[in-house]
């Protein structure tokens, strides 16, 4: 029962702000809706309150899920990008993301894929593509110089030329998602050289929907 009562009251919450015309923001809904989502699969699947709280937590995380396959797909990336520079990590929400900066990735004012990079995306795309419930999404991101106009083109661009490259590997295009965020989200200073490089960057993300068994 109490995992019921856990998604009845994400329900209830949802509901309530609809009826009196509370504002809720798009996270805020998907988080209560994943909740309550997230408790009756978990309760499904454990048979108890526990498995509830589980299944609440992924869904409130956003629905990905840390399955041996995504532990393995860290691994692999960890160990093709060793010296590289290029940073693997498991992110917050359960998603494998690869920050890749600018001296392996594209040359500046370019979108062609730097060649040193191939070898990166060729272990990326691997056994990806007969996996029906993973998705990508690439970010491109420039640094400060150059208008806005320029920038955010040319970091759709550097996206787009990631998402062709990994298409070409096999990788399902309806399962990538590509943005160009420009100058707007520098991880460094822009006023050095060395900050300006850093902000140059892609990210690849790799996500597992967790609403499919664990291999």
């Amino acid at each position: 029962m109490r995992q019921i009562a856990l998604a009845l009251a994400a329900a209830a919450l949802l509901a309530s702000c609809a009826d009196t015309g509370a504002p809720m923001s798009d996270t805020t809904k998907s988080t209560l809706i994943g909740t309550g989502i997230g408790a009756l699969a978990g309760a499904a699947i454990g048979g108890n309150a526990k498995g509830a709280v589980i299944g609440g937590a992924v869904g409130a995380a956003g629905g990905y899920g840390w399955s041996k396959y995504m532990e393995n797909k860290k691994a692999q990336m960890q160990q093709a990008t060793a010296g590289s520079g290029v940073n693997v990590v498991q992110t917050p929400d359960n998603q494998l993301k690869l920050e890749v900066p600018s001296d392996i990735s594209f040359a500046v004012g370019r979108a062609d894929i730097n060649p040193r990079l191939r070898p990166i995306l060729d272990q990326f795309a691997s056994g990806l593509g007969g996996q029906a419930n993973t998705e990508v999404r690439i970010v491109g991101h420039t640094d400060n110089t150059g208008g806005d106009a320029l920038n955010d083109r040319l970091s759709l661009e550097r996206a787009e030329s990631v998402k062709n490259y990994l298409v070409d590997r096999g990788v399902r295009a309806d399962s990538i998602q590509v943005a160009g965020r420009g100058e707007r989200e520098p991880v460094a200073d822009n006023s050095t050289e060395a900050g300006r490089a850093r902000n140059r960057r892609v990210e690849i993300f790799l996500g597992e929907r967790a609403n499919v068994s664990s291999r």
